[in-house]
């Protein structure tokens, strides 16, 4: 008796957000099993009095429209499809086309910058798309306990906090492996099968 043939993994979308410079373009690449996409553009004089450099003057390039790459999970049967979106104010409208579909979100963030969360956060929360906060771990960034970020950012009880490394790629695999579990809950509260969210 033969088994059953294999299926193919299901798609899943998955948005990495959060403030100008706390390393999304990093977290993609770094957990990316392709060479990712990068829409990458060097600053220039023109970012001057619009991007706030003072506590990033080591920054020299930019996210202009998204960041993408891909992750597969064959335990869970499922393929994430990563999309970075860019940090700064002014290209904000491209969040809504890259979350359109996801499944949900990690919100990538900085404790020498939390206030920079806050739109990432109360985006998803008005979408009501699952998401997770993890910090990155700065060198020289204060340590907090989950539960005292939790509180700074008046998260709700069912939203994650974690820590990470986004360059390293076991982290930033734990961060996406937890991600994905709660795009299944989700999924599954809402009576929909997990191939809603394939985009």
């Amino acid at each position: 008796m033969g088994s059953d043939p294999p299926t193919d993994p299901i798609a899943v979308k998955i948005v990495v957000a959060g403030g100008f410079g706390v390393g999304k373009t990093t977290f993609v690449g770094s957990v990316s099993e392709i060479k990712p996409l990068r829409t990458d553009a060097l600053m220039t004089a023109a970012s001057e009095g619009v991007d706030d450099l003072a506590r990033l003057p080591e920054k020299s390039d930019t996210t202009v429209a998204m960041d993408f790459g891909r992750r597969t999970f064959t335990d869970a049967g499922a393929v994430l499809m990563l999309f970075g979106t860019p940090g700064q104010d002014r290209f904000w409208f491209m969040w809504d086309e890259l979350s359109e579909g996801a499944a949900a979100a990690v919100v990538l963030a900085d404790t020498r910058r939390l206030d920079d969360s806050f739109p990432a956060i109360d985006y998803f929360e008005g979408r009501a798309t699952p998401f997770l906060v993890a910090i990155n771990q700065f060198p020289d960034a204060h340590d907090y306990e989950p539960d005292e970020i939790h509180s700074a950012l008046e998260l709700s009880e069912d939203v994650p906090v974690l820590f990470c490394d986004a360059r390293q790629r076991p982290s930033t695999v734990h961060v996406l492996d937890r991600a994905l579990n709660l795009a299944i809950a989700h999924l599954r509260a809402l009576s929909q099968p997990v191939q809603g969210a394939l985009t």
